[in-house]
């Protein structure tokens, strides 16, 4: 290869020796702002061709240099990159380890290397989460978010520790700012929503709720749209309360129309009519509305009316009424004992709770009045062998287990509650048997 280069050589010499020989004359170079040069026309050739080498070459070397400076500083790019990608992934050992401390050095190393790693700053603030440092949190979480706005993670994060903080207000800044950047965000409306349930914000929860009804599938609608039948109650019930009578009546009757199934409005409904009109057309009201609907409510509500104005007779005929139409309905004879209970009507209360079968209703509360009733008879024995109902001496050495997270109960323990699924939550329940108070 040399040899060839070498040949090369000869020709060019060659070839520059032939055109001096015929271009001998001169020709004057003059500089710009400068002094003139005579030369051979030769000579002004083999300036002309230096200078463009000279060009070619220093082309070439800034490129190739430049070459060399990228290749070097990606090589060093990628040995950063997988420097942090070996200690992230340390930390997340660490963490599936519940090893705190080696995962917060592991992800304060990534910092070292990279201080604007978003991720690692987020789980620095979910370590410190954990630990319920909460300001340091919130700390890591703010930094993440400065370095990405427009990232939902932090805010996320940050909404979260505002909860923790009991900071209601600030944490639905941060939810608006997140349904700012994603509007069609289930998560977030599902936050809001939380937070203004706990702030009772009756009102915002049924506009919200209406949106939420807009992004869930079908399947999720049915419990969606029962959500927002109870938020307007909710607010319904705050404007009773608060004496927006009118606006209250508007809310119920607009419930009964829309959910006639839905027993709060009509007693709402009722409570409206009582402060507009009085006791006796609430009574007529919720009479219709039992006829309609054969709630139980209903009918408790119209007893307590009633008997506030003194006319548990009307009652007691109501309720009589109403089992000779359904003699087989348990609960009607069970409320009709229950009010002679109330009204000191002893044998009639005894003998229309004896009529019921305890194979078929063995409540609790049952045993409990009869009980009380035979008391007042002086019928010792019999009130005793009701009040033994309670707890049979079959049972009294058992022992019963509580879950602490959803407070059911059970006869067996497990290691798994199975209501709620929470582990490591029975304790024995020494609350005795149950009487319903």
């Amino acid at each position: 290869m040399s040899k060839f280069f070498i040949f090369l050589l000869l020709v060019f010499l060659t070839i520059i020796g032939l055109f001096a020989m015929e271009n001998k004359e001169m020709v004057i170079l003059k500089i710009p702002f400068g002094a003139s040069y005579e030369m051979p026309k030769i000579g002004l050739m083999l300036l002309s061709l230096s200078f463009g080498a000279f060009f070619i070459f220093l082309v070439f070397f800034i490129r190739d240099t430049t070459n060399l400076i990228s290749k070097f500083q990606l090589q060093k790019k990628h040995k950063k990159e997988e420097k942090i990608k070996d200690y992230y992934a340390k930390a997340l050992n660490a963490i599936m380890r519940d090893k705190v401390t080696e995962a917060k050095e592991a992800l304060q190393e990534i910092l070292k290397e990279e201080p604007e790693h978003i991720d690692a700053l987020i789980r620095l603030g979910d370590l410190s989460m954990k630990e319920e440092d909460y300001k340091t949190a919130l700390k890591y979480y703010k930094k993440a978010y400065e370095l990405d706005p427009k990232n939902i993670v932090p805010l996320f994060s940050i909404e979260n520790v505002m909860e923790k903080m009991n900071e209601n207000e600030l944490a639905l800044k941060y939810i608006e700012q997140i349904t700012n950047l994603e509007p069609d965000s289930p998560l977030a409306h599902y936050k809001m929503r939380n937070i203004l349930e706990r702030l009772e914000k009756w009102e915002d929860l049924i506009v919200l709720q209406k949106k939420i009804l807009k992004l869930v599938p079908e399947y999720k609608k049915s419990e969606e749209e029962r959500r927002l039948v109870g938020y307007t109650y909710e607010y319904g019930r705050v404007s009773l309360e608060s004496g927006e009578i009118e606006q209250a009546e508007r809310i119920f009757s607009n419930l009964v129309k829309t959910s006639s199934d839905f027993i709060p409005a009509y007693l709402g409904l009722a409570e409206v009519i009582i402060s507009k009109e009085g006791v006796e057309e609430a009574i007529d009201f919720l009479k219709k509305c039992y006829e309609d609907l054969k709630s139980k409510l209903l009918l408790i509500r119209l007893e307590d009316l009633l008997i506030s104005i003194g006319d548990p007779k009307r009652l007691i005929q109501f309720y009589l009424k109403a089992i000779n139409e359904k003699p087989d309905d348990i609960e009607l004879k069970f409320l009709l004992g229950r009010l002679y209970y109330r009204l000191e009507m002893i044998d009639d209360a005894i003998e229309t709770l004896s009529s019921i079968d305890p194979a078929i209703c063995s409540t609790p509360k049952l045993h409990c009045i009869k009980g009380y009733l035979y008391l007042r008879r002086n019928q010792t024995t019999k009130a005793v062998s009701e009040f033994k109902q309670l707890c049979p001496e079959t049972k009294v050495s058992n022992l019963s287990y509580l879950c602490r997270e959803c407070h059911s109960t059970f006869e067996e323990w497990t290691g798994r509650c199975s209501v709620c699924g929470t582990w490591n939550s029975f304790e024995v329940d020494l609350r005795g048997c149950e009487i319903l108070k």
